[in-house]
């Protein structure tokens, strides 16, 4: 049994890397459907010899080329999907049309990030259906939410790549988009609203129920900690402003800022508490759609998605009395993002940055764990450091191809502000709870959640405020951070390969 298992799981692998690959070689360079078709030739032409020769070795090679042809099909198709013709002949052109807001708004300080959904287009007299997503930038106010229907003039253009004020790196802003469904974008269009509550009725309760949230957590708490605690709790897309982005760049912990994968950890293992004094199939299903939920109403972006899938493992897991094999939940969680949107894996850094700091806490952590053992265990203090050293190391090629600075006050910084988050968020939760019954109720737990942000945001200043708080490296190709992993690898595999030898030999 443990045989037929262990070769079962070799296969998935073999196949889930295989068809990483090919979305990964599709996402750089175009390839016609003749080559996918020639690549499944040579699949059914391996599965043949498999079935002649009973070869194991012929079947990874079937798998490794399906997985290829998956990979590379599933790219190209979703490559060209969103474009318009219509709007692609008239870029640059005033047009007027009729769309559909289909995400929370991105509000900023003057200005709020729109994403909508085009449905008609009025040309040359005529309304023309189209099926398209737009990025709107807007004035602050009025206000528009989830499911209003407006009715947009403007010039429609294209995203533009831009370059970085600090390190001079460009960002590929228009695969960035795209990995979102957008390939058009208007700025200070002409907006008026048509008719409200059009959107999917449980997303609208979802953002309603959010946007109370967090109108209880501003009145209690004084900004900018009423923000910071908004994207820690909720994910909220408020801006904290310039200066103090770039302070938590500086000190590396802009991880904090809006909902990342360690927040829903803490979220989801809340829930499975809560719901673990229910009968267990009850509990199962509640904490299960709790989480759900939750990841919709927080956004679902990369990082939440795959966070929510693997606590839904975990859940599975623990019903079913089955080991948790977090390696196999890391993967088939990737998997399936990809298989619903492969261009996230060039394209969303989000994505990149989260996955890679899951591997690096996953087979990282028992590496520095014997040397980090002078810390003390109270308060969590060690098991911060274990995870902060091993995920800071493991993202560090991607970040210094991305962003081209390095923060050399990482560690410090996170062993001050990452034990005290898990407290701030409940605190600052139940103040945004209790706000919906009792103003009186919620503000002592205001007045902890908002000592907790003060003392955070204190802690980033003072950092950030040291010259050698951060160093900007020079530019690397993405060949280097290939190699980089490609050595992160080997030592992995020889590390624990010796690991495995050493435990067999006593």
């Amino acid at each position: 049994m443990n045989g037929i298992l262990s070769s079962t799981r070799v296969y998935f692998f073999v196949f889930v890397l295989s068809f990483t690959l090919g979305v990964a070689v599709r996402s750089v360079f175009q390839f016609p459907f003749s080559f996918s078709f020639l690549l499944l030739f040579l699949s059914f032409l391996s599965l043949f010899l498999f079935f002649v020769t009973r070869a194991k070795e012929v079947f990874l090679v079937t798998l490794c080329i399906l997985g290829l042809v998956a990979g590379v099909t599933r790219f190209s198709i979703s490559a060209e999907s969103g474009r318009a013709t219509l709007i692609e002949k008239h870029l640059g052109e005033e047009m007027r049309f009729e769309a559909l807001i289909v995400e929370e708004p991105d509000e900023r300080d003057q200005t709020a990030k729109i994403t909508v959904r085009a449905k008609n287009i009025f040309r040359a007299g005529e309304k023309m259906p189209i099926d398209t997503k737009i990025l709107l930038t807007v004035s602050r106010y009025p206000e528009y939410n989830y499911g209003d229907e407006v009715t947009v003039s403007g010039r429609i253009t294209k995203p533009k790549a831009f370059a970085d004020e600090n390190t001079g790196r460009t960002f590929d802003y228009p695969s960035y988009l795209s990995a979102k469904g957008i390939y058009y974008e208007m700025f200070r269009p002409s907006v008026s609203l048509a008719a409200e509550g059009r959107g999917n009725p449980v997303r609208s309760a979802l953002f309603s129920l959010k946007k109370n949230f967090i109108q209880n957590i501003s009145e209690r708490i004084q900004e900018p900690e009423s923000s910071l605690l908004s994207g820690l709790v909720v994910g909220a897309k408020q801006s904290l402003g310039s200066d103090l982005l770039d302070q938590f760049r500086r000190v590396g912990i802009i991880h904090i800022v809006v909902l990342s994968g360690y927040n829903i950890t803490i979220i989801a293992d809340s829930i499975l508490k809560f719901f673990s004094f229910f009968w267990p199939l009850f509990s199962v299903s509640l904490a299960s759609i709790s989480i759900v939920l939750f990841a919709i109403m927080v956004g679902g972006s990369a990082t939440v998605v795959r966070a929510t899938i693997m606590a839904l493992l975990v859940i599975l897991a623990r019903r079913t009395g089955r080991v948790y094999d977090v390696t196999t939940a890391l993967f088939l969680a990737g998997f399936l993002m990809l298989l619903q949107n492969p261009k996230i894996l060039a394209f969303d850094p989000s994505f990149q940055l989260s996955f890679l700091a899951t591997v690096g806490l996953i087979y990282f952590s028992p590496l520095f764990e014997k040397h980090l053992r002078f810390m003390p265990e109270r308060f969590g203090i060690r098991d911060v450091a274990i995870a902060t050293v091993s995920t800071q190391i493991f993202v560090l090629p991607v970040l210094i191809y991305m962003m081209g600075e390095v923060s050399i006050v990482a560690l410090p910084v996170n062993l001050l502000v990452l034990l005290f988050i898990p407290a701030t968020m409940l605190f600052g939760f139940l103040t945004g709870l209790l706000g919906f019954l009792s103003s009186a109720l919620s503000m002592p737990f205001a007045f902890i959640s908002g000592a907790l942000l003060s003392y955070e945001l204190g802690i980033t200043d003072m950092f950030a405020r040291l010259p050698f708080a951060s160093v900007t490296v020079p530019e690397v190709s993405l060949l280097f951070v290939f190699f980089v992993y490609a050595i992160y690898a080997l030592f992995i595999y020889w590390y624990y390969t010796k690991a495995i030898k050493l435990k067999a030999q006593k």
